[in-house]
């Protein structure tokens, strides 16, 4: 039986978000989902159309869930001018985190990312893989967004005793883009912004709903990334060749991301199933 079974999911019509409602329905747990916009198909549940930038809206979407998924914001840099994407994420996530804990939730799962580890890397990292405490190094107006969001998380928790799980995620790929990444092998250079990471659309769900019966407390933060990188090269020449500077800080497998994942191992019990290399040859 599922400790925390009524959950919403908000940024439903995303597409972290329609995988995340897949992943929740296939586990049995109840969906409500919302988002400022509807899907271009069925999700298997209604989608309730909400603002929440507005305080009521988002008051009003939360009301007898046991906890939220929150992924509605906007997702990367560049989208919109930077006073709106930082006003607007930072409106959105007090808003669904101040809800939250006024409406007593068990827990609060939400979207940070790994930009707020230094990506774009134009200054090579410190040290790879690159783990949690390679932060706070937001370059962006977007990155300061989450990291502002990870601060009020931190207190929020601590005042309510919810816990709240930022989920650092790479970016978010699936079976339709893995054609494209032979483009990405004859340079480096080409996908060196994020460490050549990426994740599965499907195990960035499976680390929502992992997250919502985590034994955690507090506020923590987890790097969510695929178990590789999208290159067919050696990640340790891959590191040496594009930036001979940094060191790496343990060995690592022929292949494996240079984004650790061993801190969500462990804490969450996530293990990424899902990887390019299954279906395209290399």
């Amino acid at each position: 039986m599922n400790t925390i079974s009524r959950i919403c999911v908000t940024g439903a019509s995303g597409r972290a978000g329609r995988a995340t409602v897949a992943e929740l329905l296939a586990y049995g747990h109840e969906v409500v989902a919302t988002d400022v916009r509807l899907p271009e198909r069925d999700l298997g549940v209604p989608v309730l159309r909400a603002d929440l930038t507005d305080y009521g809206q988002t008051v009003d979407v939360l009301q007898d869930v046991d906890a939220v998924i929150h992924l509605a914001n906007i997702p990367a840099p560049g989208l919109y001018p930077p006073v709106h994407t930082f006003t607007t994420n930072t409106a959105m996530n007090y808003n669904v985190f101040n809800a939250a804990t006024r409406l007593g939730l068990r827990r609060v799962v939400w979207a940070s990312s790994e930009t707020t580890l230094g990506l774009p890397f134009d200054t090579p990292p410190r040290y790879a893989p690159v783990d949690e405490a390679h932060y706070p190094y937001p370059t962006t107006t977007y990155a300061l967004s989450k990291v502002t969001a990870e601060t009020l998380a931190e207190h929020l928790a601590a005042w309510s005793g919810i816990p709240f799980v930022a989920l650092r995620f790479s970016n978010i790929l699936g079976p339709a883009e893995y054609p494209r990444f032979p483009e990405y092998w004859p340079d480096p250079a080409a996908r060196k912004w994020n460490l050549w990471g990426y994740i599965d659309e499907r195990d960035a769900a499976a680390a929502g709903r992992l997250a919502l019966d985590a034994a955690v407390t507090g506020a923590s933060s987890y790097i969510i990334a695929a178990a590789d990188t999208v290159m067919n090269r050696p990640s340790a020449d891959l590191l040496h060749e594009t930036y001979p500077g940094t060191p790496l800080n343990r060995e690592i497998g022929e292949h494996e991301t240079l984004l650790s994942i061993d801190r969500a191992k462990q804490a969450l019990g996530f293990n990424p199933e899902h990887s390019w290399r299954n279906h395209l040859d290399t």
